[in-house]
Formats: C-alpha cells, sequence, structure tokens
C-alpha cells in the first residue's frame, strides 16, 4: 500500500469518519460520540441505547459535530421523537458558532397528524436572533410547514437538508417534493452541524450522511 494512501486511512480512523469513493460524502462514526476530541455535548446527557440518544431537560441540548466545516450539500439522518405535544422538539442544527448561535430546522412529532396543528410540524430557526416564537408573530406561516408524506409521530422518519446558500430545503422520508423551502435569516455561510433538542424533549438519532458541496 502507497505511504500516501495508508496516511488517508490512518487520518480517517482517527477522526472518527469515513469517505466514501466521492471524497465529498461523509459519515460520521457514531459509535464514538462520547469522544470529546470528536463531539462536543451541551446540556443533555447520552443514553446508552442502539442509536444516539438525548435526555429530556429545560432548554435546548445539542450533540455538536466537531468537524467537518459544513458549508453548502446535503444532510441526510433519520430521526425519532414522541407523539405528546410540547414535549417533542427534535432536528439538526448547522452553520453553527457555539451553543447559542446557529441554524437549526426542527420536526413536532406530535403536530404530524393533528389537523388543526399539521401546519406547524416542520420549523426553521435561525438562534439567537430568529427562535421559533418570533418567527411565528412576524411571518406566520413562512418559516413552518406540514410535512409530506406523514410520518408515525412515534416512529422513525428520515430528514433531508439541502443547504445552497442562503437557500434551505427540507425533505421528509424521501419525498421528491419538499415540505419546507425557506431562505437563511443571517449571513453565516459555513459552521458545525449537531443533533439538536428543543426544551423539554429528548430525541433519538442514526445514520448521518453529510454530502459537502
Amino acid at each position: 500500500m502507497k505511504p500516501i494512501k495508508l496516511l488517508f486511512i490512518i487520518i480517517q480512523l482517527s477522526i472518527g469518519f469515513s469517505l466514501t469513493a466521492q471524497e465529498n460524502v461523509i459519515i460520521p462514526d457514531l459509535s464514538k460520540i462520547k469522544d470529546s476530541d470528536l463531539w462536543t455535548l451541551y446540556n443533555r446527557e447520552l443514553i446508552n441505547d442502539t442509536a444516539v440518544h438525548l435526555n429530556a431537560k429545560p432548554g435546548s441540548g445539542l450533540l455538536m459535530l466537531k468537524g467537518p466545516v459544513f458549508t453548502n450539500g446535503k444532510i441526510e439522518l433519520d430521526i425519532k421523537g414522541k407523539d405528546e405535544r410540547g414535549r417533542s422538539f427534535v432536528g439538526l442544527a448547522f452553520h453553527g458558532l457555539n451553543d447559542s448561535t446557529y441554524d437549526a430546522v426542527y420536526f413536532r412529532p406530535f403536530n404530524f397528524k393533528n389537523p388543526e396543528r399539521k401546519g406547524h410540524s416542520v420549523q426553521y430557526i435561525s438562534h439567537p436572533e430568529y427562535p421559533w416564537y418570533i418567527l411565528r408573530e412576524k411571518h406566520p406561516e413562512k418559516y413552518e410547514n406540514p410535512v409530506l408524506p406523514v410520518p408515525d409521530p412515534t416512529g422513525w422518519f428520515h430528514a433531508t437538508i439541502i443547504v445552497n446558500y442562503p437557500n434551505v430545503k427540507v425533505f421528509v422520508d424521501n419525498s421528491d417534493e419538499p415540505s419546507l423551502v425557506v431562505k437563511k435569516l443571517n449571513s453565516r455561510k459555513e459552521g458545525w452541524i449537531g443533533f439538536w433538542v428543543g426544551h423539554g424533549s429528548e430525541g433519538y438519532f442514526r445514520n448521518l450522511k453529510i454530502t459537502l458541496k
């Protein structure tokens, strides 16, 4: 094996993710989420499980992947929440600077099949300036939508988030039609990626895949 190729493999193993044949596709090793050199946990605890499981606590929580820096591209993952109103806010943060400054797309599974509240199923936010309640008050129905197809509120669903600054598109369960299309509300063009849970929420995550553009 050539020395350069061997060095490349060693680097991949040390930083906890693998690159496919196309070098812009990154699949983080989620078995290493407790490695503080690779991940940073904010306001949550990790629960031993077959998937990434963040516990419920007051305030928002994050599990941040320290690398690579994400600019534009596609983020794919599986998410599971609960069908309990006001107690299940689960999603993904991106273009983050720290635990209080980031963009995020998150879901409210308890609204998926609620005929009166399904329009609040998927939400874009930009912290700290634009939390959900500011956006709902000033821009109603612009930064949140129903999701199609409608997932099981208690089961796993697949989310795809495509970022092409300033545009953000969100797809659910491999649909050809986006459930949400918005423009970012800040000038940040890069930052970290992290699993995100909202106030009082726990969440489950698996199969994270990042395609850099």
